[in-house]
């Protein structure tokens, strides 16, 4: 009873302490003053009885020696016994490189917590990559332009119907933070490229590209490919009323999985024709994207050439690009 008693009046003690705490040395930063006070724990090891609210923003601890309450950065320490000279009662401040001064005890919560936490963070991150895409592709020469040489004018495009469709699935985020994260995924990715003119091409001698021009009059001519990609972004989410703007760009690799060119003449005949016209079977480039909550523009280029070394109509190699609006799924 008289150890309960004795505890009663320290509580009383401790109550007014920490609101002089709090009113005349609270100087944490706003973040701690709002962090929340679920994270806390009670322990009474018989010499000492110890209490910790709020990931150490108030601790208290009850012991045989002193009373010590500590609210942030200050403290107040009270001797129950005192030597020579000794002042009864301490007010002490303590910074992050400060030995702890309390009796060593279990802080394993407070650990665990944090982790916890940062797990949960992580865990809630949810980037944008599954989903569909549809836009517009090209290539460009080595010189960064989208005019050809005269000897190759026969690879020209029809850019408005030369057209890319691809369905992103499989995905995966692994988040850094509540809003940064790297997202990757696997992706089909088909390239439809519109020629301009009446022709099509051919693989010809050594697997060199070269054209093909029909005796008849062409309605439509196309060259089409169909790749695996695999993405690996990392991703930005900014905050903008009650959704967010995201920000995503990284490397992507591909690897091809089919290749066919497709004339269609006036009568309606119909010609199509599967072969590996001498593309790169593998091919890597950068891809970035914008937007707002599920709809982004994307924009990808490549750094592999469409055609293999030395096989390249009129050996300048072609390097594809593609841009176009995706529509992602939560």
């Amino acid at each position: 009873m008289k150890r309960n008693f004795t505890q009663i009046k320290r509580l009383g003690l401790i109550m007014f302490l920490a609101v002089y705490l709090v009113q005349g040395f609270g100087q944490k930063s706003s973040a701690a003053r709002n962090t929340t006070t679920k994270d806390s724990a009670v322990t009474d090891s018989g010499e000492a009885l110890k209490v910790v609210v709020g990931n150490d923003l108030l601790i208290i601890q009850d012991g045989k020696e002193a009373l010590k309450v500590k609210v942030g950065s200050r403290g107040i320490t009270i001797l129950e016994s005192l030597e020579a000279g000794e002042p009864r009662i301490r007010i002490e401040k303590y910074d992050e490189n400060t030995e702890d001064y309390f009796t060593p005890g279990n802080r394993s919560h407070y650990y665990q917590d944090k982790e916890k936490e940062r797990a949960e963070r992580r865990s809630r991150f949810k980037g944008h990559w599954t989903g569909i895409e549809f836009g517009f592709n090209n290539y460009l020469t080595p010189d960064n332009s989208l005019t050809l040489p005269e000897s190759i004018d026969y690879m020209s495009l029809h850019s408005g119907k030369s057209h890319n469709f691809n369905i992103n699935v499989a995905q995966t985020s692994l988040g850094l933070a509540r809003r940064i994260g790297f997202v990757t995924g696997l992706g089909i990715n088909w390239n439809n490229y519109r020629f301009d003119k009446n022709n099509n091409i051919i693989k010809g001698e050594n697997g060199v590209i070269d054209k093909y021009d029909p005796e008849m009059i062409l309605k439509k001519s196309k060259f089409s490919t169909l790749y695996l990609t695999l993405p690996v972004l990392l991703e930005f989410q900014i905050p903008a009323d009650h959704n967010h703007l995201n920000i995503a760009a990284g490397p992507i690799g591909a690897v091809k999985l089919y290749s066919c060119s497709k004339m269609i003449f006036e009568g309606n005949d119909k010609v199509k024709s599967e072969d590996d016209f001498s593309l790169n079977m593998l091919r890597y480039g950068a891809t970035a994207r914008i937007g707002y909550e599920n709809i982004q523009v994307y924009g990808t280029y490549y750094y592999t050439s469409l055609f293999k070394s030395g096989k390249s109509p009129g050996g300048i190699d072609l390097y594809p690009f593609e841009i176009g609006i995706a529509f992602t799924i939560d």
